[in-house]
């Protein structure tokens, strides 16, 4: 058999018990139906029924939350090295898995292969790197004064809200996940009701690795009700949302009555800024691999290619050839590059910009078709002849879509990087050092590349400003979220209190 006919047959034995049994809630280590009753999850190969899943509502997020809030206390008091153990035991169950997971993936979200077989073996990394901060986690400072010896430590808030978007979703569900329990929260989790399969994955593999019942909870649904219900809980002391900048908006409005802790990972519409400087090689990798990689369907994806005009007529040359030769198919073929975009409605999203593209007076260049209509896939898309106040290059379309823009001069440049109501990543292609630190002061945005895709290190802060989101994920930055300081301090003698109505 062909590497592809193997991936699917392993698959269908993987979606055999979920055709079966469907999905289900899991809360407090137990199976739960919905109380919506049933909704169906279909891959976007084929647009064919992978299964039920439940459909949960406020009630059933009401009873995850209790779960979790009666899971607490013992988890936050239980020794961090058991814990550090705990959360290695789901990393190494994770690896174990990682096949199984990259193939439910592929077929639930339309993710390729190539890409998601690795994504499982981040999410394993994700829980290994935070295990071993697990230790240190609570550690404060000494802070000391001429009368008082102050002394810091801090404390996980308690139940927290994570919610999780279908793109990659497997490794950015561990990605709030691992973090939180480190810190010693327990989790009630709503992934997207678009990609719930490997979620259900997830939950399976760490109570079998050994975290306690209550600890992790997952609750299928949709925003308007079981997400909302998460936002608005009183129980739940925070929300670690992924996903559309609206919704965020949305979600900071709907905890504000209960004083809601919110990180934020939103939307962008990042640009890459290529000089005639650059190495033009490494960097014509880079603008493709940042944009086209994940179906494009990635918040940190470079879809503004800023590139100087002394090389813009070679350097498009080049894309075109290349866009042009980006291979489509099926997701479980390792050779595939593209596969189809998640949902029918995304579908209609992101074609819906080959019209716009045309009414804005922009070239398409490459792409900007549909392949058959079996499942939503499109040929990845390059718009040239494009100015930056164009629909194209101003909101975020999320999928394998490249607008081009010309500049001059560095000032352009830059003007044109930060005219975005998004701020998440930037990228930046010049051998100028001088250049360079002069653009990065001045790009705003919350991570920026320099000569470089998108390389995550784990204990680096990620995310964005501006309408691309609130607060810091990675290392240290994660716990500060998840965890409250508490400050203590402890009297050095006797010294002089001020004495009131003692005449």
């Amino acid at each position: 058999m062909s590497a592809l006919e193997t991936n699917i047959e392993k698959l269908a034995g993987h979606l055999a018990r979920f055709k079966e049994t469907g999905i289900k809630n899991r809360v407090a280590g137990e199976d739960r139906d919905g109380s919506g009753g049933v909704f169906q999850t279909t891959s976007p190969v084929d647009k064919s029924v992978i299964c039920d899943v439940a459909h949960g509502t406020a009630a059933d997020i009401d009873t995850a939350t209790q779960a979790a809030h009666d899971a607490f206390p013992a988890w936050r008091d239980m020794p961090a090295t058991e814990r550090r153990r705990i959360l290695l035991n789901v990393a190494e169950a994770i690896e174990a898995r990682a096949e199984e997971i990259a193939l439910c993936e592929c077929w639930d979200t339309g993710q390729t292969w190539r890409f998601m077989s690795k994504a499982a073996l981040r999410g394993a990394e994700n829980f290994r790197f935070f295990a071993d901060q697990v230790v240190q986690a609570r550690d404060g400072q000494h802070l000391k004064s001429p009368t008082l010896m102050n002394v810091t430590s801090r404390v996980p808030l308690g139940p927290v809200g994570v919610i999780t978007p279908w793109n990659t979703p497997f490794m950015l569900s561990t990605w709030k996940i691992a973090p939180a329990l480190a810190a010693g929260c327990t989790v009630v989790h709503k992934p997207a009701e678009d990609s719930p399969l490997t979620a259900r994955l997830l939950v399976e593999i760490a109570e079998e690795a050994g975290l306690p019942k209550g600890v992790l909870n997952t609750v299928n649904g949709f925003g308007p009700d079981a997400g909302k219900a998460l936002c608005e809980h009183p129980k739940i002391k925070a929300i670690a949302f992924v996903g559309e900048s609206a919704t965020g908006s949305k979600i900071v409005k709907q905890g504000a009555d209960t004083h809601k802790r919110n990180h934020l990972e939103l939307g962008g519409k990042n640009p890459v800024v290529v000089f005639d400087d650059a190495d033009l090689d490494r960097a014509l990798d880079a603008v493709i691999f940042m944009i086209y990689s994940i179906n494009g369907e990635r918040c940190t994806s470079s879809s503004r290619l800023l590139v100087q005009d002394t090389i813009k007529e070679e350097f498009e040359a080049r894309l075109i050839e290349r866009v042009n030769n980006i291979k489509v198919g099926h997701p479980l073929d390792p050779a595939t590059e593209i596969g189809p975009l998640v949902t029918q409605e995304h579908y209609n999203k992101v074609t819906s910009y080959f019209d716009i593209a045309k009414d804005d007076g922009a070239t398409i260049a490459a792409g900007g078709v549909k392949i058959g209509d079996d499942g939503y896939f499109i040929r990845p898309t390059l718009f040239t002849n494009a100015t930056n106040d164009m629909r194209i290059a101003r909101e975020e379309i999320f999928g394998p879509v490249l607008t081009s823009i010309p500049f001059a001069t560095e000032e352009e440049a830059l003007q044109a990087a930060n005219d975005t109501e998004y701020g998440l990543t930037g990228y930046l292609w010049t051998n100028d050092l001088t250049r360079a630190l002069r653009m990065t002061e001045r790009m705003e945005a919350g991570m920026i590349w320099v000569n470089s895709e998108n390389v995550r290190h784990l204990p680096t802060p990620f995310g964005g400003v501006k309408a691309s989101g609130i607060g810091r994920d990675g290392g240290d930055w994660s716990f500060e979220f998840y965890m409250e300081q508490k400050h203590i301090g402890f009297a050095m003698g006797q010294h002089k209190i001020m004495q009131l109505g003692n005449s």
